[in-house]
């Protein structure tokens, strides 16, 4: 066996231990600055991007655009490539895979209405400087990055220990649209 069937096997053999999944998420702003974040309506309750998997044959970009739009109910123009974050480990006590997340800045254009109650529980807007302290390990990365003007970051990201955070604390009964 050559150098080279030993090293292409070996990663492939990294490749299966380790599955990845490549998913969107949106930095997305209003007109005052304000940021958009949501709630799942199952698994963590953490707030994150708005954003999801991308599909079979689905470039990131129309991926974003269309799952900001199955979650909002509105389009956004898509400003630039915030970063790939790369986000490993189990954290949350899941064998969840890998994933690459391609996070986008875009702006919103229309009312953001609460459009997918059963896979999103809240939409929010929050000013910069009053960010909600329970959000995923991606997106405090990705909003860091976006609110510090930066683009096209490459940047690991470990999954918190702690992702579901006290249920009293970031419980949500009915969806809802919040503004901050």
């Amino acid at each position: 066996m050559s150098h080279e069937t030993s090293a292409v096997s070996a990663d492939a053999a990294l490749a299966s231990d380790h599955p990845c999944t490549s998913v969107v998420a949106a930095v997305i702003s209003d007109d005052a600055g304000r940021l958009l974040l949501c709630q799942l309506r199952q698994g963590h309750v953490l707030w994150s991007l708005p954003g999801g998997k991308i599909r079979n044959g689905e470039s990131p970009v129309h991926a974003v655009i269309r799952d900001v739009r199955e979650e909002t109910g509105t389009e956004i123009e898509i400003v630039d490539l915030v970063g790939l974050y790369c986000l490993t480990g189990c954290g949350c006590g899941d064998k969840l895979p890998d994933a690459i997340v391609h996070v986008f800045r875009g702006r919103v254009h229309g009312e953001v209405a609460l459009n997918a109650p059963g896979r999103i529980a809240r939409l929010s807007w929050h000013d910069v400087d009053a960010l909600p302290g329970s959000m995923t390990a991606t997106t405090r990365a990705a909003l860091a990055d976006a609110i510090a003007g930066r683009q096209g970051v490459l940047r690991d990201v470990e999954r918190d220990a702690h992702e579901v955070p006290d249920t009293h604390e970031a419980a949500v009964e009915e969806p809802a649209l919040v503004a901050s």
